[in-house]
């Protein structure tokens, strides 16, 4: 397929998209129940009507099928892109510019591929997006783990390392001289996790156990921090987005009519 060689600044159609991606996202779009068949991609999809109906079937709530009017006119089919712009894309982090909707209404080679590669993976995103949620509400940590007390549980992880070193000290023969402060509070914390105070901290077995747990629920933090800088790191690329769409609404009300 031929397509435009020039990057328009803001623009989906940059460079064509290899062969290989090419069959996964027909495939991915053969995966939709349309309510038309299937003839020419590019004039299938002009009039924005089938893209619709795709974000419809993955997110049912984001669209509203009967603001999207089948026709073959060109002003009916930009008020449709008009509204997927407005009312649907933003939801899904992404905008198609002016230029980039024009080409696709007039059935430009390669224009509607580049959009819908582009749905596909702001449609994906969005499912992970979802995925993590539910996981982080659903997830009950097995030692109550809480990342909102971060530095009460760090602190208490130090106090039972230490009470795990004296243990161990005792265990192996050593002399060695208890720290009673620290292990009274190891025997504390771990007392509310339903663990008598003749197991804490001399019975190792179940000590060490629960200092794994400890350690778990740690890297449980851990990932969250990074799912978090992902979060920031895509409300900078939505910000971005915006700027983009701010400047195209401001060049397109200073164009003399």
């Amino acid at each position: 397929m031929n397509r435009p060689g020039r990057t328009v600044p803001g623009s989906l159609l940059s460079t064509p998209l290899p062969l290989t991606a090419l069959h996964h996202l027909y495939a991915w779009v053969d995966s939709v129940p349309f309510s038309r068949p299937k003839r020419h991609l590019a004039r299938d999809f002009s009039d924005g009507v089938m893209i619709a109906e795709i974000v419809k079937h993955f997110e049912p709530k984001l669209v509203e099928m009967h603001n999207y009017i089948p026709t073959s006119n060109t002003e009916q089919k930009l008020s449709n892109w008009s509204i997927l712009n407005r009312k649907v894309f933003p939801k899904l982090r992404f905008y198609v510019s002016e230029e980039d909707i024009r080409k696709v209404v007039i059935s430009t080679p390669g224009a509607i591929e580049s959009v819908l590669s582009t749905l596909r993976q702001k449609m994906e995103e969005k499912c992970q997006r979802k995925a993590i949620q539910e996981a982080r509400m659903n997830m009950k940590d097995p030692i109550g783990f809480d990342s909102i007390n971060i530095n009460r549980h760090l602190a208490e992880l130090e106090s039972c390392k230490s009470a795990e070193s004296l243990a161990n000290k005792g265990s192996s023969g050593k002399k060695a001289i208890p720290n009673q402060k620290g292990e009274e509070r190891a025997c504390d914390y771990f007392g509310r996790q339903d663990v008598s105070l003749s197991q804490c901290p001399h019975s190792e077995p179940n000590f060490q156990q629960l200092l794994e747990e400890k350690e778990q629920a740690l890297a449980v933090l851990q990932e969250t921090v990074q799912i978090l800088q992902m979060k920031v790191h895509r409300l900078e690329h939505l910000v971005q987005l915006k700027d983009m769409r701010i400047e195209d609404l401001t060049r397109h009300l200073n164009t003399p009519k």
